[in-house]
């Protein structure tokens, strides 16, 4: 069983879509062919349509387009919740093999949510993390404090001691995943209001930037309250499971 809780109800209401029924493989490929087609002759000027149309009517398949389409993939919204990430310069984006790899994505979710009872909501993390028992395992993925705050909600220091505060009371085990380092700096929070748990890094290639010089490799940060060898045993698990869309 998994409950899985974000603010943002644009990612809650595509996966509620797939486990349902409503979006399957054979709908997005129909949708991506579809809309891929009248990117690729009309451009930019599309893009924009298609993103006034989403922020009107919320529609989870325009979502995943514009996802697709948009600059480095990006997932940003202005204080009015419009989704407001520019296009991403390439009209021929939707390619018979890019829609196929999408489409595979969605069986493979779909796949999964089949066999398993997983439940998914729109609320935020002090409620989720109320309702965790010493029975439960959580995993945490809140965006980097510090670092990039346009996403739904944005993250401040404030947001990651109030998770902090939570995680210290819970009787369940966790997984937080933030950012360690980089060339240029350290993340502060990792001594100020993590430093009583388990640290171990792993290096991750950072893909946001304007320009591919600005996109630098990062040690990525997991906390734990567990010992580090049931952590490993934890990530071989967390290695195949998959996101239709990123942090």
């Amino acid at each position: 069983r998994g409950l899985f809780c974000d603010t943002n109800p644009h990612i809650i209401a595509f996966y509620q879509a797939i486990n349902d029924g409503s979006i399957n493989s054979s709908v997005v490929r129909a949708h991506l062919n579809s809309e891929g087609q009248k990117l690729s002759e009309l451009g930019a000027d599309y893009y924009y349509a298609v993103r006034d149309r989403f922020n009107e009517y919320k529609e989870p398949l325009d979502f995943l387009f514009l996802n697709r389409a948009c600059f480095n993939g990006l997932i940003r919204f202005n204080k009015r919740g419009e989704f407001n990430v520019p296009f991403g310069h390439k009209p021929a984006r939707f390619s018979k093999a890019y829609i196929t790899k999408i489409a595979n994505q969605v069986d493979w979710v779909a796949a999964r949510m089949a066999v398993n009872a997983w439940t998914f909501v729109c609320q935020d993390f002090q409620t989720t993390l109320r309702q965790a028992t010493k029975d439960d395992f959580i995993y945490c993925d809140p965006p980097y404090t510090g670092r990039h705050t346009d996403y739904f909600n944005s993250w401040n220091t404030s947001n990651e001691r109030a998770m902090n505060e939570r995680l210290k009371s819970t009787e369940a085990k966790f997984i937080l995943s933030t950012w360690h380092s980089n060339q240029h700096r350290k993340n502060a929070n990792l001594n100020e209001l993590w430093a009583d748990f388990n640290l171990i890094v792993r290096e991750h290639f950072y893909h946001v930037g304007a320009k591919e010089a600005n996109r630098k490799p990062i040690l990525e940060a997991l906390v734990t309250n567990f010992a580090s060898e049931e952590v490993h045993s934890e990530l071989q698990r967390e290695h195949h499971q998959i996101s239709l869309f990123s942090k």
